[in-house]
């Protein structure tokens, strides 16, 4: 078995030929040619000499010729190196932290308006798609619960989790019950219970049920049973994310293709896909950016996608990111994403 050949790094004058090729190419879209790198790389170096390292860079595979030109565009793998070691990222300016700052500060407690208000500021700020999954918390704990009694014998039991979640589920039992009990049983359970976590709490109630039979009467007992039912972990929700700008990606010019859109839009409209992508970096330390086909997914081949994890204290919660085409200004988007990542962070421990 033959040994893999490692293509041999490019040295520090190919690298600032590089990282002017690649910044021209995202500002203009058009492939570079020799002169324009002379003028734009600040080197003293003729166009020959620049086409020949160009020719090097090519057979390392970082960059590539079209056909239609003799100038040079960049490889997924030519965006890798930039992006992990050429690249000088540009701390968001003033403006655009106040803006993030004020947007996020300003929204309700709702944690879907504050997602959604996130999606749009990512798209807003890069001119690309903005991507969010629905924060939802890890670990629920019980609050508050109480019980309203509803028609043919069932009950709605109303819990209050970590403070602001509220879920509503229904309880059938065997009779009907008074108010007063019903208000009975939920008291007792929020002195005793209140602040257990929701894994815990069934199985707490389970195990204590034979300790309370000789002093509770048997309505609250029958009522606290059926309650147990109903205090497992919280309903999961099916994973969600909302997004905003995705028609923005019709401004650039690699992906107006028709079909090309149509497959990115079902991508944005069923979700499994890009959610698929997103959780990939729910326990990634920090940014983590996906070039062309390293997404996985061939839709994107075409895509960078930049995505940073959201946390509530020491629970990751969500993912958030851009979607735009590999010629993406990476040295704006980059650090965008990662401030917006931590504000949210902070948005949501302050609510």
């Amino acid at each position: 078995m033959s040994a893999e050949v490692v293509a041999p790094a490019p040295n520090e004058r190919a690298r600032e030929l590089l990282r002017a090729l690649i910044q021209r190419y995202i500002r203009d879209g058009q492939p570079v040619g020799s002169r324009t790198l002379a003028k734009d790389s600040g080197l003293e170096l003729s166009p020959a000499t620049i086409r020949n390292v160009m020719s090097d860079l090519e057979d390392m595979g970082l960059v590539s010729a079209p056909h239609t030109s003799a100038g040079r565009v960049p490889t997924p793998r030519g965006y890798r190196l930039f992006v992990d070691t050429l690249v000088r990222y540009r701390t968001p300016q003033g403006g655009a932290m106040k803006v993030l700052q004020s947007q996020l500060t300003e929204r309700g407690d709702d944690p879907g308006e504050l997602v959604n208000a996130v999606s749009h500021l990512l798209s807003d700020l890069t001119k690309m798609a903005g991507v969010v999954t629905v924060h939802r918390a890890q670990h629920a704990t019980l609050r508050q619960i109480e019980f309203l009694p509803l028609s043919d014998n069932r009950i709605l039991a109303i819990l209050v989790l970590n403070d602001r979640e509220v879920q509503n589920r229904i309880l059938h039992t065997d009779r009907e019950y008074s108010s007063s009990e019903l208000t009975q049983a939920a008291n007792f359970i929020n002195a005793h219970y209140a602040g257990v976590e929701m894994d815990q709490l069934r199985d707490r109630l389970i195990a204590d049920l034979d300790d309370l039979r000789d002093s509770m009467n048997q309505a609250m007992l029958d009522i606290i049973s059926v309650a147990q039912s109903a205090m497992g972990s919280p309903d999961s929700p099916a994973a969600e994310f909302v997004y905003a700008g995705e028609t923005n990606l019709m401004d650039f010019a690699e992906l107006s293709d028709i079909d090309t859109l149509k497959r990115l839009f079902d991508a944005f409209s069923e979700k499994r896909l890009i959610l698929d992508l997103l959780d990939r970096s729910i326990n990634a330390d920090g940014v983590q950016v996906f070039i062309g086909e390293e997404s996985g997914f061939k839709i994107l081949d075409d895509c960078s996608v930049v995505t940073a994890p959201y946390h509530l204290d020491d629970d990751t919660v969500g993912v958030l990111g851009v979607i735009g085409p590999t010629r993406m200004a990476y040295d704006r988007v980059v650090p965008i994403v990662d401030l917006t990542a931590r504000l949210l962070r902070s948005a949501i421990q302050h609510r």
